[in-house]
């Protein structure tokens, strides 16, 4: 995943944009950079690895560096940006929020047809400089950004600084938010709608699907209609969002609020406590909590002032066990209880059953596992939620291969994506006795979209049900 800020300012634009790009942390662990650009000094960027520390103790010390009136900001999981780039559009910096699925296929029409050198990472071609490339096939900015929309399969949101203003646009779905703010001599865009809130800045609107602007520290001008058809991530709302974030004018912490409540009323668990994994699932807890009348608790807490989130090894073995050391039992709250313990989602499961394990060593008598969403049974083709782990990594696959002696069709997926089917029954059964869990009742997609609020059309649902 990642995230983005770019702002536009009558005076220095530094401050807004480093605290502004800090505020997008929470969505990437890898890589961070800002570029800017004044009168006097020109484009100037700096990128580095946040991967053993945050974002902040990374740039502090250069900022001075990075003085100028337009600025763009981006925390990534991945690829190294923002890059600068001097074309036949000028000389201009791009940063994007993308997952790319026809990367072979794009790169390949690009050097038949002209020179181009790609960076590359780990043998992976830097799709921000791939997106960059698409862009300059077309004769001005606004036809290479759609253009760059068309031909890729995935999605695209990206911001495009020039001397003359930043361009923002948002994918064409709209899976991932373009939020614009305003102020006094100064006008921001970024994927965050809270990141600009203590910088003195008001909201101005969400871009829709597709839509291009252009802004300067005075205007915002529209120079593509947004679409009529949206596929929103629910995801957002459900695991990626900062609790203070909204899209679609609904609040992250609101929606995980009644998501939890929603769980509650259909459950008629026996149970002591209810808890949240941290820190997603903590919202979640706390809403079923208040329907369910079960006590909101905190057995377990993570300790995070030297662990910084993007601390992770390679190797997954080393990464299981770093999640585990992270969180800390509180014993008297664990011992001789009947847990219900909320998660955003369940992936490959390892990570939740070694907190169920770790429950159980500390006293634990049961542990009840509700997740906030139901199976997942689709790897992402649309955000990079799942990137590094194949469909056939997930818990819920994993089963379903087992019960039906090998790989199954999508026609047959979408049966066990059925909630009142019985091969659903089955399949929860079997990733509950393997996860060790005392009970297991995944939420139900109709009852989470309704705790989104807003129409279902305009939501993505693939990772659950494979409708795109």
């Amino acid at each position: 995943m990642g995230g983005f800020f770019g702002v536009a300012s009558k005076e220095s634009c530094t401050f807004d944009l480093f605290f502004g790009t800090d505020y997008h942390s929470h969505l990437g662990t890898r890589r961070a950079g800002m570029a800017v650009y004044g009168k006097e000094n020109g484009f100037n960027k700096e990128i580095h690895s946040i991967e053993g520390a945050p974002f902040r103790t990374k740039f502090e010390d250069e900022l001075d560096g990075l003085e100028g009136n337009y600025g763009i900001g981006c925390i990534s999981d991945y690829e190294a940006q923002p890059i600068l780039l001097r074309s036949h559009h000028g000389s201009f910096a791009i940063t994007t929020v993308s997952k790319i699925n026809n990367v072979e296929e794009l790169v390949k029409d690009i050097l038949c047809n002209s020179t181009h050198f790609f960076e590359m990472s780990n043998g992976e071609i830097n799709s921000t400089e791939l997106v960059a490339a698409l862009i300059n096939k077309k004769d001005n900015l606004i036809e290479g950004i759609k253009y760059a929309m068309d031909v890729i399969d995935g999605s695209l949101s990206l911001m495009i600084m020039t001397p003359k203003g930043i361009y923002a646009a948002r994918d064409k779905m709209g899976r991932t938010p373009v939020v614009l703010g305003k102020k006094d001599g100064a006008r921001c865009a970024c994927f965050e709608s809270f990141s600009y809130l203590n910088l003195g800045y008001q909201d101005d609107r969400e871009l829709g699907p597709g839509e291009i602007v252009v802004f300067d520290e005075n205007t915002v001008k529209t120079l593509v209609a947004p679409g009529t058809k949206k596929k929103v991530c629910t995801f957002l709302w459900v695991y990626y969002g900062y609790p203070a974030a909204s899209y679609e004018g609904v609040n992250v912490e609101k929606m995980r609020y009644k998501c939890g409540e929603l769980l509650a009323k259909r459950d008629n668990v026996e149970a002591d406590v209810v808890a949240g994994v941290p820190d997603s699932g903590t919202a979640h807890a706390v809403g079923y909590a208040n329907e369910s009348g079960i006590p909101f608790s905190r057995p377990f807490v993570k300790y995070t002032p030297t662990w910084p989130r993007s601390f992770m090894p390679t190797m997954q073995t080393k990464r299981d066990l770093i999640a585990h050391m992270k969180l800390l039992p509180v014993h008297d709250l664990i011992k001789d209880k009947r847990l219900l313990l909320i998660d955003d989602s369940i992936v490959r499961g390892t990570q939740l059953r070694e907190t169920t394990e770790f429950l159980y060593e500390s006293g634990a008598k049961e542990v009840h596992i509700r997740p906030a969403c139901p199976p997942l049974l689709f790897g992402c083709k649309y955000l990079n939620f799942s990137r590094s782990k194949s469909e056939m990594e997930l818990i819920a696959r994993k089963v379903i291969n087992e019960l039906e002696g090998g790989e199954v069709s999508e026609e047959v997926l979408r049966e066990y994506a059925d909630p009142d089917s019985e091969k659903y029954e089955k399949m929860v059964e079997k990733i509950r006795e393997k996860l060790n869990f005392t009970s297991l009742r995944f939420h139900r997609l109709d009852d989470m979209l309704e705790s989104v609020g807003i129409d279902p059309e305009c939501l993505c649902t693939y990772c659950w049900n494979g409708v795109e």
